[in-house]
């Protein structure tokens, strides 16, 4: 099974917290969902240089994932 990874992706928003976009991704990488957002608060006293009226963080899963690809159907020749 693959390790599900937890990043903190840090965003830019609108005044009226619309229209978000991501930044950046802090370096760091957790275990867990927890983890992650007990680390938000810190991460978003770090990002005083993002250049948004509203400032917001999220957690975001990561890692490999499969995907279970069909097997092909039977092969024809003109």
């Amino acid at each position: 099974m693959d390790q599900l990874l937890y990043v903190l992706a840090i965003m830019g928003c609108g005044d009226d917290n619309t229209a978000c976009r991501q930044v950046r991704i802090e370096p760091a990488r957790y275990t867990s969902q927890v983890a992650c957002q007990e680390a938000m608060e810190a991460a978003l006293r770090r990002a005083t240089d993002v250049d948004y009226p509203v400032v917001e963080a999220a957690c975001q899963r990561q890692g490999e994932r499969m995907v279970e690809r069909e097997s092909p159907g039977p092969m024809t020749v003109g």
